[in-house]
């Protein structure tokens, strides 16, 4: 269905002769689950629908719309690796999307559908990384609100194992503290190529605990210094995991600006390796192109555009007249195609991005 198509048929739905529109947002993962309980669960939700539908339009309308609903849900793809399911269903067209993302199970019934109640709707989920530094060790922890596990970086996490790695002039210092020094730059500069290695996997906040000299060393090496959200100084060698697992809690309290920093921080990385479409003209090239990984918009950022005659290229709407060719919104449209392409979509407050155009 082509673009201009989709608009039109968006605009009739929208009035209230077509109503009644339904909307699904529901998590499924069948790898993690069993095929049979999962359509039990989906079989339970179609009946609640159906349910409320009933009191409220009669039957002939109801009776399309639900057999829609289950013949969507009766051809539902159990092979995916996705993790969640947005169903749409109207009288005039029924939508599915399968989703990269994690979103809370929500029903909407008698509105419209807009793409952005999927971003909406996605779970909060506050995962971080952890790196406690020592002038003996390193631990590295995955954390969320629930859960404190131990990761293993791919190196040595103890500096004993870098004592005879060092050449021999620096290990004829006179100055026992300088070889000392040598030794923990040393250390701590395997501990951050660890850390690099890590972060391919876990695209995470990094918070960082240590004594202040440790730190003051790792600050001078690092080269994951734009991923660290926040550094957390004292002593904490001693500490058990449950105990570094409560003394991070305060730092997670306003998850919102940790998010900000490390949205910011991949932009900032995107430009670097020039990696990064600004502004919306070029978002859409890119999202149409399916080339994006990561969605940033600013909330309630709308940009009403004109088709030109390639796919890839928008203009900024000129005259409202040229219905044919007239996007109502073309953040809305992008945002379904990155992720209907795997991508995933985030939200920010307005002025966040306003050196980025916005998104």
């Amino acid at each position: 269905m082509n673009d201009i198509l989709q608009t039109d048929i968006a605009e009739v739905i929208q009035t209230t002769a077509y109503l009644p529109c339904i909307s699904l947002l529901m998590p499924f993962e069948p790898k993690m689950g069993i095929k049979k309980e999962l359509d039990h669960k989906l079989k339970t939700k179609a009946d609640q629908i159906e349910r409320d539908l009933l009191t409220n339009y009669p039957k002939e309308k109801v009776t399309p719309v639900m057999k829609k609903l289950r013949d969507l849900l009766a051809q539902l793809n159990y092979d995916t690796h996705k993790k969640s399911i947005a169903i749409f269903v109207s009288p005039l067209m029924e939508k599915i999307y399968y989703l990269d993302l994690p979103i809370e199970e929500k029903i909407i019934i008698d509105e419209s559908f807009e793409i952005r109640d999927l971003v909406y709707s996605k779970k909060e989920i506050h995962k971080y990384l952890l790196v406690v530094l020592s002038a003996h060790r390193v631990r590295t922890f995955l954390g969320n609100t629930t859960h404190f596990v131990r990761l293993t970086l791919n190196c040595s996490e103890n500096i004993e194992a870098y004592t005879n790695d060092i050449s021999e002039k620096i290990a004829n210092f006179s100055d026992e503290n300088k070889r000392k020094e040598i030794l923990l730059d040393k250390f701590l500069m395997h501990a951050d190529n660890g850390l690099h290695w890590l972060l391919q996997s876990y695209k995470l906040p990094v918070f960082v605990m240590g004594t202040a000299k440790t730190i003051g060393h790792f600050k001078s090496i690092s080269k994951n210094l734009k991923q660290v959200i926040d550094f957390i100084p004292g002593n904490y060698e001693e500490k058990s995991e449950y105990e570094l697992q409560q003394m991070m809690q305060p730092h997670l309290h306003d998850w919102k600006q940790i998010k900000y920093k490390k949205l910011l921080s991949q932009i900032d990385e995107s430009l670097g390796h020039k990696k990064l479409a600004m502004g919306i003209e070029a978002v859409w090239t890119s999202a149409t192109m399916k080339r994006g990984r990561l969605l940033v918009v600013e909330k309630n950022y709308v940009f009403p555009a004109m088709h030109s005659a390639s796919p890839e290229i928008i203009y900024g709407k000129e005259d409202q007249d040229q219905k044919a060719f007239y996007i109502k919104d073309a953040v809305d449209d992008v945002i379904e195609k990155v992720l209907a392409s795997g991508g995933d979509v985030e939200f920010v407050e307005e002025g966040i991005l306003d050196q980025f155009q916005k998104i």
